[in-house]
């Protein structure tokens, strides 16, 4: 197990925001020595801001920039290594088209893009400003990497420490811990003679590194008088098999992920998931990055895996679409039919989901990526079935959903 990133979650905005800012910055620093003394490695520092849209001024493409230039030179000279500002908003609809341009401003800078909240339900204009940004952002390099820090948010709250769908809400700042853990999924099942001890053993080892892990988070945001919200503990991978939440899936006993039997395996896992006793921020469910799993990956180039088997892992508490790559050729209206489906589940199950596509300029489906990049493991891009929506559901609606009343009929 490594933490993948300690969050900080601030509002620039604020009066003694900049106080705020240095004390969040010790609090990380203090906190990553603490964690690699006791054998967490912590691979990232990470700062989250609230949406950019309500910060002032963003008014217009120049000062959009500015202010993620500037958010961002003063995250890195505090030592965090990656910022978030946060999502754009369907209240302010003119956020939307300002992104492409603020991520080919910036280096380490992500981005998100509100489709749906519990509260307002599914924007259909939202939806295809998504679809807008992931088309524009393929184009930003050659190989369509910038995508890589956007994400289409569907029902996420506040406070994930994951990026690109980590924001800040408030006026409290607070930090919270992403951990990458899916090599403990694999231990775990591997040792296993039933699904009983598989499961047993899975939460016992999570809940005595989590036990460890927050004696420490407590004792930091104490000294630094700082809100510990929680971990989100989603079983990230690494591109190893070791550290593979598709591996340890198939440990269960599926021959290959995305065959018959792959959704009774997510099932397990995010049961068991749920089971689990610790303070949580963020998703807590299934990770699954198609370009950050190694065996992910391998299926891709297998094609046993699909677009459609992700969404149904999504249905059974996945975190949604992840480092998806798609043909270069595809268009807007495409991916806003497949934005859609993502936005309907997370408000008709009453979960958040994100979808995190990258189209890649001259690749077809079937076709080799080749992503020089540490986190990923290249596979082929996938294919996207899907045509531009029509009639209703091409309106400019914004429609309700309830959530599912397992009492029902």
């Amino acid at each position: 197990m490594k933490i993948r990133s300690i969050t900080c979650f601030y509002h620039p905005g604020l009066s003694g925001a900049g106080a705020t800012l240095d004390r969040l910055a010790r609090l990380a620093a203090a906190a990553s020595q603490r964690f690699n003394a006791a054998g967490y490695e912590v691979q990232s520092l990470r700062l989250a801001t609230v949406p950019f849209p309500i910060m002032v001024p963003t008014c217009c493409d120049d000062s959009a920039v500015m202010l993620a230039q500037k958010l961002e030179l003063r995250a890195a000279e505090r030592g965090f290594t990656y910022l978030s500002l946060g999502p754009a908003l369907p209240e302010y609809p003119a956020s939307y088209p300002l992104i492409p341009e603020m991520i080919a401003a910036t280096q380490n800078v992500f981005f998100g893009g509100v489709m749906a909240t519990a509260a307002n339900g599914v924007s259909l204009p939202a939806v295809r400003a998504c679809a807008e940004i992931i088309r524009s952002a393929a184009e930003i390099t050659p190989d369509g990497f910038a995508n890589l820090r956007f994400s289409a948010l569907a029902n996420v709250p506040p406070g994930a420490p994951f990026f690109p769908a980590g924001h800040a809400s408030g006026n409290r700042p607070s930090f919270a811990l992403a951990l990458e853990c899916a090599d403990v999924a694999v231990d775990a099942f591997s040792r296993a003679a039933t699904l009983e001890t598989a499961r047993e053993g899975l939460l016992a080892d999570l809940e005595t590194h989590i036990a460890r892990l927050t004696e420490i988070a407590a004792g930091a945001a104490a000294e630094h008088e700082i809100l510990f919200s929680g971990f989100d503990v989603s079983l990230a991978p690494y591109p190893e098999d070791a550290i593979s939440l598709g591996n340890a899936m198939e440990k269960l006993g599926v021959p290959a992920l995305g065959l018959a039997g792959s959704l009774a395996a997510a099932a397990f896992v995010a049961d068991a998931l749920d089971r689990g006793r610790w303070p949580r921020a963020g998703f807590n469910g299934l990770m699954l990055p198609v370009l950050e799993d190694s065996i992910l990956a391998r299926r891709t180039l297998d094609a046993t895996l699909s677009i459609k088997d992700l969404l149904m892992f999504s249905a059974v508490c996945g975190t949604g679409l992840d480092t998806v790559p798609l043909p270069g050729d595809v268009t807007s209206s495409q991916i806003a039919a497949l934005l859609l489906d993502v936005a309907a589940l997370a408000i008709r199950l009453g979960k958040p989901l994100t979808a995190r596509l990258m189209p890649v300029p001259g690749k077809q489906a079937g076709d080799p990526t080749s992503f020089d990049f540490p986190y990923f493991a290249n596979g082929r891009v996938m294919p996207l079935e899907a045509k531009p929506l029509e009639g209703l559901l091409a309106g400019e609606e914004t429609f309700t959903l309830q959530p599912r009343n397992p009492n029902g009929n």
